[in-house]
């Protein structure tokens, strides 16, 4: 392949896994509620794995095309899978149960992708025997790596603690009255407080933060896995 053909496929690849990881990451809010005691997302009909049950066209296309044409960290979201924390059986523990479910769903993807890269690299010998087997290797691997780095960056991008993420539930878990109420309040800004982080800052200061938080801690996991599948 070209440059060109190897950079739409490369970038086509990492939106799908985009899409489907954000999938299964709304789908473990849903289950983990259901197991909870609230069976909204399963009356919804989200319990399911059919895409049209979940994306959003901005937020699960759009969104990770730009940022992966843009070079930098992909990370998209579905709609989000509804619940009722007041048919919660423990609505302020289990809130936060159900919040971390989805990264945990993603840290679970990340490590079955290292696991199979590990099992990919101790057969590549036997695939690259032919010029056809040797571009099956190539791309296998890299859709695995990036499988493996998409879903590290939805984990801990979710765990920002920034109302709507996930991180956020673990904050309110801490908070009550006034404190809570103002930290709700944070919600009409996430979208430009990340902006801002995204572009301006690194446009404009030469500062990343996003980037340095990401690199602390999905790269610094990804590593880890990747030492313990190839190493």
């Amino acid at each position: 392949m070209g440059y060109l053909t190897d950079r739409v496929a490369t970038i086509a690849i990492t939106v799908a896994l985009v899409m489907v990881s954000a999938i299964v990451h709304e789908v473990a809010h849903g289950w983990a509620a259901l197991r909870l005691g609230d069976p909204t997302a399963k009356e919804a009909g989200r319990l399911t794995l059919d895409p049209r049950a979940h994306l959003d066209g901005f937020g699960s296309i759009v969104l990770p095309l730009i940022m992966a044409l843009a070079g930098g960290p992909v990370f998209a979201f579905a709609r989000p899978v509804p619940y009722n924390p007041s048919r919660l059986r423990h609505p302020r523990r289990d809130e936060v149960l159900v919040a971390l479910a989805g990264p945990a769903s993603n840290l679970a993807q990340a490590v079955l992708g290292a696991a199979l890269l590990g099992l990919l690299d101790r057969s590549v010998a036997g695939l690259a025997a032919t010029s056809a087997g040797l571009e099956v290797a190539y791309w296998a691997y890299a859709i695995l790596l990036s499988y493996v780095r998409v879903n590290l960056v939805l984990c801990f991008f979710n765990l920002i603690p920034l109302p709507p993420l996930d991180g956020s539930k673990v904050v309110l878990y801490f908070l009550k009255g006034r404190a809570r109420a103002r930290y709700y309040e944070l919600q009409g800004y996430s979208m430009a407080i990340l902006l801002a982080a995204l572009y301006v800052l690194p446009g404009l200061l030469r500062i990343d933060p996003l980037s340095a938080y990401l690199d602390a801690t999905a790269g610094s996991v990804m590593r880890v896995l990747l030492g313990w599948a190839v190493g």
